[in-house]
């Protein structure tokens, strides 16, 4: 992947992952083929920060029917980087 923009595609902010800010830990929604270096290597890049570790996690996509149509919804991989003690916050709200 040559762009780190396209190994990092979205942060996931639900209830969990904001407490989990606090800690300094971070999720993001990644490209299915991303390794742990990649996605590590991206995350110093776009936010100028030194990361301690990343965890993945794959999703299968569930099977889904309307009708008499039947498919699979997309699969995803999701990580959970853990910034060092040193490293500022990241900000992904504008004006919070």
């Amino acid at each position: 992947m040559a762009n780190a923009r396209d190994v990092i595609k979205r942060p996931i902010i639900t209830e969990r992952t904001a407490d989990l800010m606090a800690e300094k830990k971070y999720t993001f929604e990644v490209d299915t083929r991303a390794t742990k270096t990649q996605i590590r290597a991206a995350i110093e890049e776009i936010f100028g920060v030194e990361v301690d570790s990343v965890n993945t996690m794959n999703y299968k996509g569930k099977f889904k029917r309307f009708g008499r149509h039947s498919g699979y919804t997309r699969k995803r991989k999701k990580a959970i980087v853990q910034l060092s003690a040193d490293s500022k916050e990241l900000e992904f709200f504008e004006g919070a």
